[in-house]
């Protein structure tokens, strides 16, 4: 009877009621309960099998004297950075290569149709493909997985931040185009190993723009590419070359620097319409140097410079300065020219020369004065007193005071002084025009001579642009 008991125990232990409604339950097995354990997915199976015996550090080929061909495909997406400083280029790029593994092949009817798979890149043998000239990490995100196919075909896509060295030519900024290669190549492997070749032809690659922004500073032209080989040590690596040939967009450039410094010269020029004895000239001409030296430290950062060459719109800023500033200093020459008297102006050798052959066309008045006057006749005046004086008298001589003269003489006297007077003002004001006409014709002469300095300027500016656009 115990026994009884104690089985039916057991069995209730392995077993549980339901019950359905009120009155009615029902005892299931508890075995019944419990799902089955679930089979091994065909997708599992297939990972398990291709990488239970696989070896990522072997070349995966049966024949280890044939080589493995690694294709390779480039799409610039866009130019995120170009640091002539550093002579840097960071480019964004979708990369792809592809490959094929002879130990990742499989019968897709067994593994319930599969016929792709993605495997972790760690996992398996990736080529040694890497960048010359690449000079710094970036910012591209890690992609841990590849593609597989069931004929052993593996598929490596991942975006790439290209940060590598480029010889860039500035000299034409901001009409510059820059040709910068990013070469394909395996590092340790020979091509007698790994051979590399391209996915896609050559022409197809190089007008593939229609995945690239556009909009930005730089605009993409075209990338050729082209496959080489290279010796080093008696061995021959294979590589591909992409030359990645773009051209900068300079609107902002020629908005913001060239027509600023256009039009501070040409208001330079005319600024010499402007009267040298007005007081303006010199006050003009310096808020223009001062306007342009302040838009020069503003854009200071947006010229590129390299120790090796300066770019030709950087020669251009600095021989404007120039050109404002012996503007400036011509301005203040001939000023400085009209507050000289005349015989501080007769003591300068160059000067003297110049005002005796503008002056010896008159005469001076008084001196015409005195050579003119020899005699005065005798004079009645009222009272019926006669004057005789003599036969060649000095007009100076009449001036002289004497304590015998009557008041008729002293008038005469003062008459006379008063003639002289403005005789000698009138020579003064003549002698001051002739200056200042001599100080115009100066003026012109320099100006003459500073436009003539800015044409052969611009003339050599043009040729150097012309000699670089023919190279």
């Amino acid at each position: 009877m115990r026994l009884a008991n104690r089985t039916d125990n057991s069995n209730l232990t392995k077993s549980s009621k339901v019950c359905t409604d009120k009155h009615f339950c029902t005892v299931i097995p508890q075995a019944e309960l419990v799902p089955e354990k679930p089979k091994s997915s065909a997708l599992n199976q297939l990972t398990k099998l291709l990488l239970c015996k696989y070896n990522c550090g072997i070349r995966p080929v049966q024949n280890w004297t044939k080589p493995t061909t690694v294709y390779i495909d480039l799409i610039i997406q866009s130019v995120l950075d170009v640091d002539g400083k550093t002579q840097k280029v960071t480019t964004s790029i979708w990369y792809r290569q592809i490959w094929n593994d002879e130990f990742l092949v499989w019968d897709p009817e067994e593994f319930d149709g599969i016929t792709e798979i993605s495997l972790s890149s760690d996992a398996i043998w990736v080529p040694d493909v890497i960048i010359i000239k690449y000079v710094d990490v970036g910012k591209s995100p890690v992609i841990p997985y590849v593609y597989v196919n069931c004929t052993g075909t593996v598929k490596n896509y991942k975006p790439i931040h290209v940060v590598s060295a480029c010889h860039l030519e500035i000299y034409a900024f901001p009409f510059d185009k820059q040709n910068c290669t990013l070469t394909f190549r395996s590092w340790l492997h020979s091509v007698n190993e790994v051979d590399l070749a391209l996915w896609r032809p050559a022409e197809e690659i190089a007008n593939d723009t229609k995945d690239f922004m556009n909009d930005g500073e730089w605009e993409l032209l075209s990338v050729p590419s082209h496959y080489c080989t290279l010796e080093q040590e008696d061995r021959d690596y294979a590589q591909i070359q992409f030359n990645v040939l773009i051209r900068r967009r300079p609107l902002l450039y020629v908005v913001s620097l060239l027509i600023p410094s256009i039009f501070l010269m040409v208001v330079d020029v005319t600024s010499f319409y402007l009267p040298p004895n007005s007081g303006t000239r010199i006050t003009f001409k310096t808020s223009i140097l001062l306007g342009y030296t302040v838009i020069r430290v503003n854009l200071m950062d947006e010229i590129p410079a390299t120790a090796i060459k300066t770019p030709l719109i950087g020669v251009f800023f600095a021989v404007c300065m120039a050109l404002l500033v012996l503007s400036l200093a011509m301005s203040i020459f001939v000023v400085k020219l009209l507050h000289y008297s005349e015989k501080e102006v007769k003591e300068m050798s160059i000067f003297a020369c110049l005002l005796d052959k503008y002056s010896s066309m008159d005469q001076s008045f008084i001196e015409r004065a005195f050579t003119s006057m020899k005699t005065l006749d005798d004079m009645e005046q009222s009272g019926g007193r006669r004057f005789d004086l003599s036969p060649e008298p000095d007009l100076f001589s009449l001036t002289e005071v004497s304590n015998n003269d009557s008041p008729l003489e002293k008038i005469l006297q003062e008459v006379v002084s008063l003639r002289l007077y403005l005789q000698e003002e009138d020579n003064e004001g003549s002698s001051q025009s002739y200056w200042v006409e001599l100080c115009l014709k100066v003026d012109k002469l320099l100006f003459s001579v500073y436009l003539l300095l800015v044409f052969i300027y611009l003339m050599t500016l043009l040729l150097h642009w012309g000699d670089w656009s023919s190279a």
